[in-house]
């Protein structure tokens, strides 16, 4: 065992990178919880946009047209999404199960021809002066540009709920539809608009990991992430920036324990693997019983517009 070989500017770093596909997705169910509709199909949208965002990237060699690709994909298939639950008034648990089957299905035939090849992938901005600053430089300032997106998404989102009149609008949406409804705000739209952007993040979640964590297609390559990003909308009390800190801590323990396992620590790989999601479930259980906002008043009920 040496753990002198784990170097913690590193291991910080790293945990952003492997943060970042979760919080993308996390941060888009967010806004699509609070308008009010509750999608479990977020795994099935990232592994859309990993196997779409791939195959763009290989064939146009350029993974920022992936990314888009991968944005589209997941914003069209969360679109069937709320045609069913928003117009046809499906269950939406049942439909957002039935999306990530979906999902998995469709990526695996599309990514079969795609197996074993490389793509291109998002080069780091070396940030001038910003990098150069000890400890701070390599920690902060010297990632591929999804990852300041995300933070940046992060930001935007949080302003745009908490002092816009659009978020005021969605909020109002999330908590009583009905009254919405009665005060002349268009429900639906509202959250066709939400679970739009919800599905375009998803896929960007995706994509950064079959661009930018593990260049290549893997059939099943997140591997849970989105049932993750899930949880953490939830345990984050549907809050951005607690759910910015559930998905670092979760990219933290899951560089730390590879750390460990290559620093050969005597702990059986299995608890190893599994600790990422035991603690971070266990962490955010516990930060959300500190918090006294519950889940938006309507999230997961039916709206008759007819009503």
């Amino acid at each position: 065992m040496n753990l002198e070989q784990i170097n913690p500017i590193l291991l910080i770093a790293s945990l952003m990178v492997a943060a970042t596909p979760i919080l993308l997705a996390a941060i888009g169910e967010a806004v699509v919880e609070k308008a009010g509709v509750l999608n479990l199909g977020v795994e099935g949208m990232m592994i859309t946009g990993a196997v779409v965002g791939f195959a763009i990237g290989v064939n146009s060699g350029s993974p920022a047209l992936g990314f888009v690709a991968a944005a589209i994909s997941g914003a069209a298939l969360s679109m069937l999404f709320a045609v069913l639950v928003l117009v046809l008034l499906s269950n939406q648990v049942a439909t957002g199960l039935g999306l990530t089957m979906f999902g998995l299905g469709l990526s695996s035939l599309i990514g079969k021809p795609y197996e074993g090849m490389k793509v291109p992938t998002l080069a780091k901005w070396d940030i001038p002066l910003l990098s150069d600053i000890p400890v701070l430089g390599p920690i902060l300032f010297n990632h591929d540009p999804m990852v300041y997106v995300s933070l940046i998404l992060i930001a935007v989102v949080w302003y745009v709920l908490k002092s816009t009149r659009a978020g005021l609008i969605l909020r109002a949406v999330g908590e009583n539809h009905d009254a919405a409804h009665q005060l002349g705000y268009k429900v639906i739209r509202v959250r066709m608009m939400a679970i739009a952007f919800g599905g375009a993040c998803a896929g960007l979640g995706g994509a950064y990991i079959s661009l930018v964590r593990v260049p290549q297609w893997v059939e099943g390559m997140t591997a849970g992430a989105g049932w993750i990003a899930l949880a953490i909308v939830v345990f984050a009390s549907w809050r951005p920036w607690r759910v910015l800190l559930g998905a670092y801590l979760f990219g933290g323990i899951t560089v730390l324990q590879l750390n460990l396992q290559a620093a050969g620590v005597a702990i059986p790989v299995e608890y190893l693997s599994m600790s990422p999601y035991v603690i971070t479930i266990l962490v955010l259980v516990a930060i959300s019983l500190k918090g006294k906002h519950g889940a938006p008043g309507s999230l997961g009920r039916i709206f008759h517009a007819s009503h």
